[in-house]
Parts: structure tokens; C-alpha cells; sequence
């Protein structure tokens, strides 16, 4: 078995990556966006974490969060959050023997990826990955136009304009 290590950093920057288990025509997340949204919420309350930006598309999310000066348990973070979002989904998904017999639902991928951020390149660099995710995967054609994200509170903060990484391109004219 492979020997996974992760970057254990008190108050941290971490940037995640966390999967449906099964992807291929999955609008999970985004059809229960308002769960999502309230499970994340209580989660929060109860084991604060600054959230710099998120995006949720149908089968996957990303984030750059903080964690708290002291604190290193993001595990306990996303393991909250995905049984509380699990238990308030209906149970519709196909389930292995493995997880039926551990009692698991059939909902999330059971690791997630983690990247902690070294810098302020390496924070902007995944801040932008973040928000670019949804042009990436053909879901829309700029970043403005996609509702389950963080950029449009960013735009409002000034920290990004809102024609940034598509839309200003098809207004373009060879006149201009």
C-alpha cells in the first residue's frame, strides 16, 4: 500500500481537490449546492477555517482555505463535511460490498488531493486555478458565468475584474 503523506502545517494554506466517486455524469454537487453550501457553513462554525476561494462543479470541487494559527486538522474538516453532506443526500448510489459492509455510502472518493502553499506565486497560482476550473472542463465560456464560485465576491473585493479569463474575446472585432 502506498505510503501517503501529507503536509501537516499549523494555520496553513492548503489548496484541495475533492471527487464524487463516480464522476462520468454526475451533477451531485451542484444539484445539492444549497446542502453543500449549509454543511460547509456548520463545519465552519464548529472548526473554523478562512475560505479564500472555491469553486463546486457537477462532480468535483477545489478550494484554498486557511486554517487557524495552531491548527492542523483539515482531515477532520473534510471528513465533516462529507458525511454531513452524505447523510443528507438520498441514497440512490450504487454501493460496492466493501462500503456496505463498512456501512459507507457510495458518494465521495475516499482520499482527496492536498497541496500545501508555499508562497504568494504558488497562492496565486491555484487561487486562479480555482476559478478558471469551470472554463477548463467546457462548463461555461468565461468565469463570470459560472454561479457556484468565489470569484464573483472576489470581483466585488477588487481582486479580480470580471471579464478575467473569458468573455472580453468574443466581443472582439478585427477593428479593435
Amino acid at each position: 500500500m502506498p505510503d501517503y503523506r501529507r503536509a501537516w502545517h499549523p494555520g496553513g494554506t492548503y489548496f484541495f481537490t475533492v471527487n464524487l466517486l463516480q464522476r462520468q455524469g454526475n451533477d451531485l454537487l451542484t444539484r445539492h449546492i444549497d446542502v453543500l453550501r449549509q454543511v460547509v457553513a456548520f463545519v465552519r462554525r464548529h472548526h473554523p477555517f478562512a475560505i479564500h476561494a472555491w469553486v463546486v462543479l457537477p462532480e468535483h470541487l477545489h478550494c484554498v482555505i486557511e486554517l487557524p494559527p495552531g491548527d492542523t486538522d483539515f482531515a477532520l474538516r473534510w471528513r465533516l463535511i462529507k458525511l454531513l453532506f452524505s447523510r443528507q443526500i438520498p441514497k440512490t448510489e450504487w454501493r460496492s460490498g466493501i462500503r456496505q459492509n463498512r456501512r459507507e455510502r457510495g458518494i465521495w472518493q475516499r482520499r482527496y488531493w492536498e497541496h500545501l502553499i508555499r508562497d504568494d506565486a504558488d497562492f496565486a497560482a491555484h487561487m486562479d486555478y480555482v476559478h478558471i476550473n469551470p472554463v477548463k472542463h467546457g462548463l461555461v465560456h468565461a468565469v463570470a458565468d459560472w454561479p457556484y464560485s468565489t470569484f464573483h465576491g472576489l470581483v466585488a473585493q477588487g481582486v479580480y475584474p470580471m471579464n478575467w479569463a473569458g468573455g472580453a474575446e468574443e466581443r472582439l472585432t478585427l477593428d479593435d
